[in-house]
């Protein structure tokens, strides 16, 4: 052993090595990055904190709007199918009722010609 190593030993002084150095300055380095990203990340995590209820807001209207769309349309659709039942029932009953005016016409065509036979 060299008379430095001996000294140093003997008095706990440690003497560091250039790979002591880079481990040293690495560990540092990677420390401080780590330090910049996590502030990064807690600022990004803050603004989104900050604009979520107005983001929520915005999807809760949008949706809001779209749920009122569909039961319009749901309606719309609905009045339109009771109208062709409504149509249809009405159109029947209208047909029967023409069909009786037809047979009660075609009774006071024949009342109408026995009646004229009778006076001729």
């Amino acid at each position: 052993m060299s008379y430095r190593k001996s000294i140093a030993v003997r008095n706990n002084i440690f003497f560091m090595t250039n790979s002591d150095y880079i481990f040293k300055a690495a560990i540092k380095k990677v420390t401080e990055k780590l330090n910049e990203i996590l502030v990064e990340k807690i600022e990004e995590a803050t603004n989104i904190a900050q604009d979520a209820p107005e983001i929520l807001k915005k999807e809760f209207d949008s949706l809001k709007e779209s749920i009122i769309e569909e039961a319009s349309r749901m309606e719309k659709a609905e009045n339109i199918k009771e109208n062709e039942s409504i149509n249809t029932y009405q159109d029947s009953k209208i047909k029967k009722a023409l069909n009786e005016i037809e047979g009660i016409n075609k009774q006071i065509d024949l009342l109408n010609k026995t009646i004229n036979n009778q006076i001729k």
